[in-house]
């Protein structure tokens, strides 16, 4: 009997969901116009347009997913999943691999090639070169764009760590980034520390951005981002020749143990949690004494960027009203615009020295699972906002062109709660902005279940071998907010929190009626449909419910969740009204299955937020099929109903998939920008040895000539 099935078994016998193996594979094969069978139900007669569906598929030498070591599924390349409803009564899938200059960079280098040892490697939730930078792996989302000379919709892929790129919407191969080299400032462009690392010659900038940029369709008809950097991450970054030790002797190896071992003593723990609440101005006093010495490269940066769509990018540096810098302690996952402001979120990810050092010896789990537990933090509690008038947006610096930078106020607001997805309404009357945020309560997102984590429950048990990769659960029950605020002031005017022991359980990926028929923004959102990601036995490990606790805002007690995971919460797919903050729809899935990546669809002109139909991914275990992976279709009006077509081939391999996008139609692009490659990397490749030099020319511009 197989590990799989042996676990399915104890599953059934104890009354408990098993999470999905089909969410843990993903292939890297490429499809081309598969026709989709229907397993069940109808296809709507009147369903339309094109949806796409971006995920992570492991890297160019895995072969897709899981991997082999148990890094997180959420590194790797991008696979976008094209699904065609242009044909009646038919669904086509077309995919690819999403594939910027340092994809080939990347395969160029694998192991038995002649370039290894410029190498890429998994680290965290990113991949790292010593010797050429950061993996732009363009996995996370999209942003549709129609610029006022556009004809058709355009199409951006997105990473938060990387700039996005535009795709062509008929062939789905990547056209140009979105800004050259020279306009986009990487977090470490100005670190060099003598034989450590020098990162200002990185051909692969560690460009940190954000995963959703947004579009004013409504005002100006721009698109507009951030490009920031942090100064402790920049600094942490240099202690990364570690990551080139392979092996060390078995005697320090030993001692090395030892030492870490101390911290996972109670009373170490303790102190150590007690000196994370004090590290803040400890931390800050280190920067600023290690910064008098590298001098501004260690300076904290962020900039609120703006595209027309044809010129240079023009771009503000956001400070506070004190005149000090805006300072990003985790990651800008999202912004939104609304009519006279743009909004900025501090969101929930981790990327500090516990994802720097994930697997520095890679053949000592016992030291990895130390150095983990020793460095352990969650996210912040609360979220930082900053709110720009766009009034105040005016005459930007263009970085192509110039140097002198041009500050911008920001306004920071804090409400309590940590969150990685919100919304905006469009409409801010008398300058107040209605935010609609998805409260992710308790749960590590850039953490995951590692090869010597234990179930939380007894008799703690190892985790399955196959979750190797996989989210942690949520630790206490997750909520949906409605919070208006001035955008002058700051105030918070008017907050409402819900939450709902069957729904809201890692509430995070969403779909909403985006575009009205006028081709513009609805002023205020009256329906968004969530999807959530259930609670799941396998997934509450000691870590995770170590790691919280002392959750500050807990609303369920710990003893109470583990005692749900123990039978487990279903996924769910939800309609919430933002006005009344109610539950209007939902459907819960049954037991063992996950969904992901909901889209909207609008029936006809789209007039109506509810009048359409909503698309997700879905993943569970068939008695037929094994492990599947299946696209769904419900009526936006009627959720409750179940869904109203499956979806099914046996090569769509899709996994854990992250975010969508629709278009009515699409086509080859039309659009004339586009960067040269050769061009824009031509510069930061010259500051290499003749080697690295020959790597790009032979092995990167050919395929962009």
């Amino acid at each position: 009997m197989s590990e799989i099935t042996q676990h399915l078994t104890e599953a059934v016998a104890q009354s408990y969901c098993k999470v999905p193996e089909s969410i843990m594979k993903a292939s890297q094969d490429e499809l081309d116009n598969v026709k989709l069978e229907i397993v069940k139900g109808n296809l709507p007669e009147d369903i339309q347009g094109h949806v796409f569906i971006v995920a992570p598929v492991g890297s160019v030498n895995s072969g897709g997913l899981p991997y082999p070591d148990g890094d997180s599924l959420l590194n790797g390349d991008g696979m976008i999943y094209r699904f065609d409803f242009d044909r009646p009564g038919e669904v086509t899938v077309k995919t690819r691999i999403v594939k910027p200059p340092d994809y080939y960079a990347d395969k160029a280098t694998q192991p038995g090639s002649k370039y290894e040892k410029y190498k890429f490697l998994n680290r965290g939730i990113a991949r790292l070169s010593m010797s050429l930078g950061l993996r732009n792996q363009l996995n996370t989302a999209f942003l549709p764009m129609k610029f006022a000379a556009d004809s058709c919709d355009r199409l951006l892929v997105t990473y938060d760590a990387g700039r996005p790129y535009e795709i062509d919407t008929d062939s789905l191969e990547v056209v140009t980034p979105v800004g050259s080299n020279k306009e986009w400032r990487g977090e470490l462009d100005r670190l060099k520390i003598p034989i450590i690392i020098n990162a200002k010659k990185f051909p692969c900038k560690s460009i940190l951005s954000t995963a959703h940029p947004a579009f004013d369709y409504a005002g100006e008809g721009k698109m507009f981002t951030v490009n920031y950097g942090r100064a402790a991450a920049s600094f942490i970054e240099g202690i990364q020749w570690v990551y080139e030790i392979e092996e060390i002797p078995e005697l320090i190896e030993e001692i090395l143990v030892a030492l870490t071992g101390f911290g996972e003593l109670d009373f170490f723990k303790y102190i150590s949690r007690a000196l994370w609440d004090l590290s803040g101005d400890i931390w800050q006093n280190l920067m600023n004494c290690i910064g008098s010495i590298f001098g501004k490269e260690l300076e904290d940066f962020t900039y609120l960027v703006c595209w027309d769509g044809v010129g240079e990018l023009e771009r503000w540096k956001l400070v506070l009203p004190d005149g000090t810098p805006v300072k990003i302690e985790q990651t800008i996952h999202q912004l939104g615009v609304t009519k006279d402001y743009v909004v900025l979120m501090d969101t929930a990810f981790i990327m500090g020295l516990e994802q720097v050092i994930n697997n520095p010896f890679p053949k000592n789990k016992k030291l990895e699972r130390r150095l983990r537990n020793l460095l352990e933090r969650p996210p912040l509690p609360d979220s930082n906002i900053y709110i720009v008038p766009r009034a105040a947006l005016k005459a930007g610096q263009r970085p192509a062109i110039s140097d002198k930078e041009v500050e911008v106020v920001a306004q920071k607001v804090v409400i309590p709660l940590e969150a990685a997805h919100f919304l905006v309404d469009y409409d801010n009357p008398q300058g107040n902005i209605t935010l609609h945020v998805a409260h992710l309560c308790g749960m590590q997102v850039a953490e995951w279940l590692r090869k010597y984590d234990v179930s939380a429950s007894k008799p703690h048990k190892p985790v399955p071998n196959y979750l190797h990769g996989m989210e942690h659960d949520e630790t206490d029950i997750g909520r949906m907010g409605r919070y208006v605020i001035n955008g002058d002031t700051g105030q918070l005017i008017e907050s409402q929190v819900i939450s709902d022991v069957n729904a809201t359980w890692a509430v995070d990926l969403y779909a909403y009626l985006d575009r009205l028929p006028t081709g513009l923004t609805p002023g205020q959102l009256e329906n968004v449909y969530w999807s959530s990601f259930g609670l799941w036995r396998d997934l509450m490990t000691n870590y995770i419910v170590d790691l919280y606790e002392d959750y500050k805002y807990r609303l369920m007690p710990l003893s109470e969740v583990l005692r749900l995971a123990q039978k487990g919460k279903p996924a769910c797919l939800f309609r919430l009204h933002p006005k009344s903050m109610v539950i209007a729809d939902r459907y819960e899935f049954p037991c063992g299955y996950m969904t992901l990546s909901p889209q909207f669809i609008p029936r006809g002109d789209g007039e109506s937020s509810t009048n359409g139909y909503i698309v997700c991914a879905v993943c569970f275990e068939d008695e037929k099929l094994g492990p599947t992976n299946q696209i769904w279709i419900f009526d936006g009006n009627n959720l409750a109903k179940g869904p109203l077509c499956q979806l099914y081939d046996s090569k769509l391999k899709f996994g854990f998939t992250l975010h969508t996008a629709w278009l009515r139609q699409i086509g080859k692009r039309q659009a004339s920008y586009k960067i040269p490659v050769q061009q824009d990397y031509q510069e930061l490749v010259d500051q290499n040895n003749p080697e690295i030099r020959k790597l790009f020319k032979d092995e990167v511009y050919p395929y962009f000539d």
